[in-house]
């Protein structure tokens, strides 16, 4: 099964209607009238009001029909949504992208191969010299590319997969562990379908991206019933917990970074202040890893 294909403006119009059905009248200052409404959140009118747009304008651009609304337009219906800074930048790439492929400017075959997977050697010698902090670096589709010990160990049970299977999307809703072992399990996946929304947002046909998305539309009901929300911005994480068959609950600091010069990729790294019990099941799970070094799964370094 794969993810349904939609054109640059059906996606904005995609994006419109699910924040817009998932606002409430009263968190933009309207008092709903008496009655029973029909459709959750805003109605299409009450929207378009509140943007200074006419209603019919704005049933254009739901249905896709109007792909290219002003930058004026993008951003009266980001205030009128109440749009946070990173749900406002998606709205403005997707309507870019819709006036982009509407006048045939965009690049043809754009999106025709996965990014490259092949890592910088460097990148291995910063993993291991981050040791005993568990890190790993993956692509921009969440792809495992690269490990030290504890970055792979912490995932407990990613290691019985092939190196080619190993994603962290893929475990979070597949894999039967990740439940217990990630204590705040309903946020983490919120966030982790956010991501892949965003940037399948912008890229819908990549296909990195609709590999995996149709696999998680197909096997996973909690990833499905996610990605209808059509949520871009999930919580930012400074500690994440673990209930680790190894080594107990630990909670960690973290840091994710976007790797210049890559495509996508990024590294995560875990640490914990030396001398607490969370730093020494750190140097326990590294310790007792069944790896031995940073690896790559299957990817040239």
């Amino acid at each position: 099964m794969a993810p349904e294909q939609h054109s640059s403006g059906e996606e904005l119009g995609r994006f419109l209607r699910a924040r817009r059905t998932g606002t409430s009248p009263r968190s933009v200052g309207l008092t709903p009238g008496p009655g029973v409404r029909r459709t959750p959140g805003l109605r299409r009118e009450e929207l378009a009001t509140l943007a200074g747009v006419s209603i019919d304008y704005y049933t254009r651009m739901e249905r896709g029909k109007e792909t290219r609304p002003s930058p004026a337009v993008v951003d009266a219906l980001a205030r009128a949504l109440r749009l946070d800074d990173a749900e406002h930048q998606h709205l403005r790439d997707l309507a870019a992208r819709a006036a982009l492929t509407r006048s045939g400017l965009r690049p043809a075959g754009e999106a025709a191969l996965a990014p490259s997977r092949t890592l910088r050697p460097q990148l291995a010698l910063i993993l291991e010299a981050v040791r005993p902090s568990p890190a790993y670096v993956v692509s921009r589709s969440m792809d495992v590319l690269a490990h030290n010990p504890g970055g792979l160990a912490l995932y407990a049970g990613i290691d019985e997969w092939p190196a080619r299977q190993r994603n962290l999307a893929r475990y979070l809703f597949l894999h039967p562990a990740a439940r217990e072992v990630f204590t705040d399990w309903d946020n983490q996946i919120r966030g982790c379908v956010a991501r892949l929304r965003a940037l399948a947002g912008t890229d819908p046909d990549a296909p990195d991206l609709t590999r995996l998305v149709g696999e998680l539309l197909l096997k996973s009901p909690d990833f499905a019933g996610l990605w209808e929300r059509y949520e871009v911005t999930g919580r930012t994480y400074a500690t994440k917990s673990f209930q680790h068959p190894q080594v107990g609950k630990i909670t960690l600091g973290f840091q994710g970074m976007r790797l210049e010069g890559t495509p996508g990729q990024r590294m995560g790294v875990y640490t914990a202040e030396p001398g607490t019990p969370d730093h020494d099941a750190m140097l326990l799970l590294d310790m007792t890893a069944s790896h031995t070094g940073p690896r790559t799964s299957g990817h040239r370094t």
